[in-house]
């Protein structure tokens, strides 16, 4: 295969993907979609139509495959390993003030919908149930880390930790990876009417998701606090994914793990990170600049990511 051909294909993984981004984008500026439908779709998608995805991609997998140990704590170590990298860094880099909103930028990436459904598009079953339990697991590092940086640079907001792990507790995605673990482990099979009905169901997530992402995005908002924003998104985009790839290559992951772990460190920053930095009082505008600029840079870093991982013959 030459080059061209080699990147073709990487192509028709990432395209598919970022096009619904860019769709939603179109859609928002024709007035085909508003605010209300962003949000009332986003709704959907987080408490129905994903953890139906999650659940039915993990009770058809195989869990001899998917439930893959060495996988989820290589993740977790180098998600803990990019918190700290990336907190370390803004202490001498960042403004106090925007320490937090940095840090959570910087390492908590959309694997919910942007990782899913590139390693959908990539390894089909193997990497929907595969990412679905990488997902459950990032979560709740996810929400635990984010809380913590954020409350140390933002006076008089402390950790309320009962409540956060109520949340976590009551998250939907993760709820949907602890019921279908006992499914596919003792291989219950559902009737066919219902796997029919909530796969015409969980068809609606990722297309949906993707495109509320790009209504969401705004240029006019990329206006303030430039310099801070690009230096996250960057740190997120590309130091920490390209870090942490050869860190997993090196402890012997490739092919599909390799692909998967690159796939799920490269996404951009979570759509969440909005939220908890409004929630905790934190700049939201920098939040949400963060969020913009990772989504944009992520169509044209994933997809030469993933051609160099195949050109090198790791994937």
């Amino acid at each position: 295969m030459n080059l061209i051909e080699l990147f073709a294909r990487t192509l028709d993984i990432t395209l598919p993907v970022f096009a619904m981004v860019f769709l939603g984008i179109v859609l928002k500026r024709l007035r085909l979609i508003d605010r209300t439908f962003v949000s009332t779709a986003s709704t959907l998608v987080f408490r129905a139509t994903l953890p139906t995805l999650i659940f039915l991609s993990l009770i058809k997998a195989d869990m001899s495959v998917a439930l893959d140990i060495p996988l989820l704590l290589f993740f977790a170590l180098a998600t803990l390993a990019q918190f700290f990298a990336s907190w370390l860094w803004a202490r001498y880099r960042v403004p106090y003030k925007e320490r937090g909103i940095y840090v959570q930028g910087a390492f908590r990436g959309n694997g919910g919908v942007v990782g899913l459904a590139l390693a959908a598009g990539m390894y089909g079953n193997y990497g929907l149930s595969a990412g679905s339990l990488l997902l459950g697991l990032v979560i709740v590092l996810y929400n635990v880390l984010s809380v913590w940086v954020l409350s140390a640079y933002q006076p008089g907001k402390t950790t309320r930790w009962p409540s956060l792990l109520k949340k976590i507790a009551t998250n939907p995605l993760i709820i949907a990876v602890l019921l279908a673990i006992p499914f596919a482990a003792l291989s219950v099979e559902l009737p066919r009417w219902v796997m029919t009905s909530g796969n015409y169901f969980a068809s609606l997530t990722l297309p949906l998701a993707l495109i509320c992402i790009g209504a969401t995005l705004s240029a006019a908002s990329l206006r303030d606090g430039r310099a801070v924003a690009l230096s996250s998104s960057v740190m997120k985009m590309i130091v920490l994914p390209a870090v942490s790839t050869v860190a997993a290559w090196l402890c012997g992951f490739s092919n599909e793990q390799l692909g998967l772990l690159f796939l799920f460190f490269a996404s951009p920053t979570a759509a969440a990170s909005f939220v908890m930095a409004k929630a905790m009082g934190g700049n939201v505008t920098l939040a949400a600049n963060i969020i913009a600029l990772t989504t944009i840079m992520a169509s044209l870093t994933i997809t030469l990511g993933i051609f160099a991982l195949r050109l090198l013959g790791w994937i």
